[in-house]
């Protein structure tokens, strides 16, 4: 005698209702544009930011400020006293590691504006439901 197996949810069904109801946010992950002679100075300056992807998406905090100390000599990797993770759909382009990340419209006011960096490249993974990208604040003060 043979017992139906009810599986549930699939990850793709998983994934549809977090994008409904997580990523809420408009955001825009974006890195600086190519450099362009301007022959009025001279100089080589960068060009207009190129943008990776402009859509749903969302800005969590990973805890709160901490303390990064280094061994002088020793290898060390980059790390943030402020870090956060941004989360966008699957069928979003993957960030790279120094692109940008900034809020265009939330519910939370205060997040519109923010800018992060990224801190390497958006996390693959074989069970995914959302993209995750870790990110290090660089706003460091309010607009006001």
């Amino acid at each position: 005698m043979s017992v139906p197996v009810n599986e549930g949810l699939t990850l793709g069904a998983v994934s549809a209702i977090v994008e409904r109801k997580v990523l809420t946010d408009t955001v825009r992950i974006y890195r600086p544009g190519d450099l362009v002679f301007n022959p009025e100075t001279g100089q080589y300056e960068p060009g207009p930011p190129v943008t990776v992807h402009e859509g749903s998406g969302a800005v969590f905090s990973s805890g709160g400020p901490g303390i990064v100390l280094n061994l002088e000599g020793q290898a060390y990797v980059d790390d943030t006293t402020s870090r956060y993770r941004l989360l966008t759909p699957l069928a979003a382009a993957v960030a790279s590691r120094g692109d940008f990340v900034t809020v265009l419209a939330s519910q939370d006011a205060g997040m519109v504006g923010r800018i992060w960096k990224a801190m390497d490249l958006g996390d693959t993974n074989t069970l995914s439901v959302v993209r995750t990208t870790w990110l290090d604040q660089q706003t460091q003060t309010t607009g006001g």
